[in-house]
């Protein structure tokens, strides 16, 4: 597999923004200023609760077919290959991760059964998609914490959609749970997010080793990045982290999981969070607090590392 130099695009777009001229621009920035090979595209789809059976992805939360295949056609000719992560959040605000079920079918509670099944009717759409316009990796899923344990029908998933794509098949599952997935033989590669402490990185990449080897294939992190707030770094996965700006906590933090990363032959790259498909001035990013790295000390520490790796040593 290819090094995974990449960068998460436009994550969770609702329909009609990847048609703007300001996305399409912010796409060819992000190739041109990053160094990035490869972008991870995030269609949205929706619940209501962690407890609801059904999936809606075709709301306007869901960027249209038609905007994502066009996005993906100007990844391509700008040279970037495209991954395809469709992922579902709950309306009430509550993390995917939470998406919960009883394991024994309960007469009027809703089920995993009827779940999967509108689970599977949403990324069998989007793998075909993926398939149809050349992407080189499928994603079912991001963070589903509480559906791991049900490998049935995980693993019966993924043999559907082996049907409908025939690129790599992957699953990014949540920071501090790479061990917790008994069907990583089921995919082609492995990967997680890596929301890790800055001084912790050495520890948890010693963690995930072990499971790497167990299964023997290659493996890349799906998710990872920080904030620059002041004391993000030490809880990069915590997004209402509180503090002032300080864009070196940023950049400091991707030094240190570049460096950890780069010792371990086994990482294979990884695809940042995050680049949105509308960017701020230039001059707001002295004083933008968010995950996002454009016109940041970040986005030159990302630059460095994916033009000149070796520097990391």
């Amino acid at each position: 597999m290819e090094y995974i130099k990449g960068v998460t695009f436009a994550a969770f777009a609702p329909r009609g923004a990847l048609s703007k001229a300001c996305a399409g621009e912010s796409l060819e920035d992000l190739a041109r200023r990053t160094g990035a090979n490869m972008i991870m595209l995030v269609p949205a789809a929706m619940q209501e609760t962690a407890q609801s059976e059904k999936i809606d992805f075709h709301s306007d939360a869901t960027m249209s077919d038609d905007e994502l295949k066009r996005t993906i056609d100007h990844a391509q000719r700008l040279g970037l290959w495209v991954a395809l992560k469709p992922t579902v959040n709950c309306i009430n605000g509550t993390w995917r991760a939470h998406i919960n079920f009883f394991d024994e079918d309960v007469p009027c509670e809703p089920k995993w059964s009827n779940w999967f099944a509108s689970y599977t009717d949403f990324q069998l759409h989007f793998a075909k998609i993926a398939q149809e316009s050349g992407c080189k990796m499928f994603l079912p899923g991001c963070e589903m914490v509480q559906s791991q344990r049900r490998e049935k029908e995980w693993r019966a998933l993924l043999g559907e959609l082996r049907g409908v794509f025939h690129g790599l098949l992957s699953y990014n599952t949540d920071k501090y749970q790479e061990h917790n997935v008994s069907w990583w033989d089921a995919v082609d590669v492995i990967s997680s997010s890596g929301y890790y402490p800055l001084e912790d990185w050495e520890r948890q990449l010693d963690r995930i080793e072990p499971v790497v080897k167990k299964y023997g294939k290659p493996f890349f992190f799906a998710e990872c990045g920080c904030m620059s707030v002041e004391g993000s770094s030490r809880v990069p996965n915590d997004w209402g982290f509180a503090g002032g700006v300080s864009l070196e906590e940023q950049a400091n933090w991707y030094r240190a999981m570049f460096t950890a990363c780069k010792k371990r032959d086994w990482v294979e790259g990884f695809a940042l969070w995050d680049w949105s498909w509308q960017l701020y001035p230039l001059a707001d990013a002295l004083n933008n607090k968010g995950y996002d790295i454009y016109g940041k000390p970040a986005e030159q520490v990302v630059a460095q590392f994916y033009q000149n790796p070796d520097s990391f040593c």
